[in-house]
């Protein structure tokens, strides 16, 4: 029987998986599973565990991916993050088809895995302090050394450790540790604690346990319940596979996974970890785990970020074996592309300056018709209202313009997008700083756009809304939240000494064409010339609010384009 090839992009772990079900390793079967711990919100990385997990269960008929919380520490773990976890893989457009795993779903038969190594006498109760822990470990270049406690009996090991599931000793007292190699060059293997004695309430389990079982035990024997065949994991736990295999061989655990490890997600002058997530967060330095500045699965879509965008970013990095870092241009790059397929375009002006057109009838609103998206003519027309007051943009005039200024200055034609072709024949300036306030301008009646007359031709196209029918607006235009790239921070400096200040800026008394009156929270659209934007959960009927998406333009092709040029 042939095997059909995988429908997703190849790489080196699809390979494996491949030629493992062809050859009918673990039965043909083919269950990948995708394990957050609900300590914190998910960001981008996780988006890329969670492409290629699901991703490859979806790739192999029959395949199969669990989504598990590994919530193995009752201090830091809470229902809100679990929830969290659960509406973004869905956002991102996967499923688990109804049924969600739990490690403390396993705390009993953890705790028998646990009874099996000490009888084996791979385990044993050590009561030193975690300083002595530590220096008894070792270092990078010296053994450790085995603890006073390690040759403890095993019916004392037994017996402790009952009683430290049974709650009567406190926190810190003693703890598990495996029984493996204190002299090993991998450190990871120098007698790690499998168990902690912690007197806290589980969000799940409540006060039935006063014991709880380390990452590195619980998660290989969570999935050798589950029957995961590939457990695909980041770079950073390769030197815990010997003990990943080794819990698993010596508990004689019903299955036997293989670990197979990729390089994880890292981007320019942003935060792609969890403790510095949370520090933000806990700091108020950011206004939540939805902030659009964050790298979070929820502000990314807050953002207005789509998952089509962020899956095709995923597929297009791929899956490598080295760490490396991507540009925050390659994303944006994504970003844009698939905005600019379904955005509707509308014309917004985010710093306004006020037109007369001193020739058009005093009273006369004409309706415009204006292109919903190029990219898609099924999105059809709508009509946008023209008068004689507008507002165009700041930046689209001035008054002592530099040899490549093509836009409005004094005596010089631009044309208003979808409409006529103005030109400007005075200002108005305030009196006390000289700022030029209003701009007086004569319009050609036979230059309207689409009309069947021959089009006189000009420099530049301007974008503008009719004073009297446009809705005011705030927008927020979001930088790089790092001034510093990540990768630039020396050891020993206070990240935080980085962030950028101007990270959010906010303009208010930003103007929208009337179509945008009615726009809903999530609602996506192109403001022309201007970039892509979302409209804010922070929006109500009388104040909309905008949040910048990504802007027109494109630096990553430009990257790409001087790359080819050398």
């Amino acid at each position: 029987m042939t095997t059909p090839a995988p429908s997703g992009p190849s790489d080196f772990i699809r390979d494996l998986v491949t030629a493992d079900r062809t050859a009918g390793k673990h039965g043909g079967r083919v269950v990948t599973r995708f394990p957050p711990e609900p300590n914190g919100y998910l960001h981008i990385g996780h988006a890329k565990s969670i492409c290629l997990n699901f991703g490859i269960a979806d790739d192999n008929p029959g395949g199969i991916c669990h989504l598990r919380f590994d919530d193995t520490n009752p201090t830091t773990e809470d229902p809100e993050y679990v929830q969290a976890i659960q509406d973004d893989v869905h956002w991102l457009g996967f499923d688990w088809h109804g049924k969600m795993f739990y490690a403390s779903d396993y705390f009993e038969q953890l705790y028998g895995f646990a009874l099996t190594l000490i009888k084996k006498g791979n385990a044993y109760v050590d009561s030193l302090t975690a300083d002595q822990m530590r220096e008894y470990r070792g270092t990078l270049t010296q053994p450790g050394r085995d603890s006073p406690f390690r040759s403890r009996p095993i019916s004392e090991n037994l017996d402790l450790f009952g009683r430290m599931r049974a709650g009567e000793f406190p926190d810190g007292a003693h703890v598990l540790r495996a029984k493996i190699d204190m002299a090993s060059p991998n450190i990871n293997l120098r007698d790690p604690v499998l168990y902690r004695i912690r007197h806290a309430s589980h969000y799940r389990t409540g006060t039935a346990w006063y014991i709880y079982p380390s990452y590195d035990f619980a998660h290989p024997l969570s999935d050798a319940i589950e029957g995961v065949t590939h457990s695909i994991c980041t770079l950073e736990f390769e030197d815990h596979r010997p003990l990943y295999d080794w819990v698993v061989r010596e508990a004689d655990a019903p299955h036997r996974p293989q670990q197979i490890e990729f390089a994880r997600l890292n981007l320019t002058f942003t935060v792609m970890s969890k403790r510095k997530l949370l520090e933000l967060v806990g700091k108020k330095l950011v206004t939540g785990w939805d902030d659009p500045r964050l790298p979070t699965i929820k502000g990314l879509r807050r953002r207005g970020v789509t998952p089509e965008a962020i899956r095709a970013f995923c597929d297009h990095i791929g899956v490598a074996k080295r760490d490396a870092v991507i540009e925050m241009q390659l994303l944006e790059h994504f970003i844009r592309e698939d905005l600019n397929k379904r955005s509707a375009r509308v014309m917004a002006v985010l710093k306004p300056l006020k037109v007369v057109i001193e020739n058009y009838p005093e009273h006369m609103v004409e309706e415009l018709t204006a292109v919903n998206n190029p990219e898609d003519p099924s999105a059809g027309t709508r009509q946008v209202p023209f008068s004689k007051t507008l507002f165009i943009e700041q930046d689209d005039f001035r008054e002592d313009p530099p040899k490549q200024f093509f836009r409005l200055a004094p005596n010089r034609e631009v044309r208003l997008r979808y409409g006529y072709i103005i030109k400007c024949v005075g200002t108005t300036k305030d009196p006390r700083t000289g700022a030029i306030t209003e701009l007086r301008c004569t319009y050609d009646p036979d230059t309207k756009s689409g009309s069947s007359q021959e089009q006189r031709k000009v420099k530049a196209t301007v974008h503008w809304v009719s004073a009297s029918h446009a809705v005011e607006a705030e927008v927020r235009l979001y930088h790089p939240l790092l001034a510093t790239d990540p990768a630039r921070i020396q050891d020993g400096q206070n990240w935080i000494d980085h962030i950028n200040p101007q990270s959010l800026e906010r303009l208010t008394g930003c103007l929208v064409e009337p179509s945008l009156r009615a726009a809903q929270p999530g609602t996506r659209f192109q403001f022309e010339r201007q970039g892509y934007f979302c409209v804010d959960p922070d929006s109500s009927g009388q104040a909309l609010v905008f949040n910048r998406t990504v802007s027109l333009k494109d630096a990553w092709a430009k990257i790409e384009k001087s790359k080819q040029a050398r």
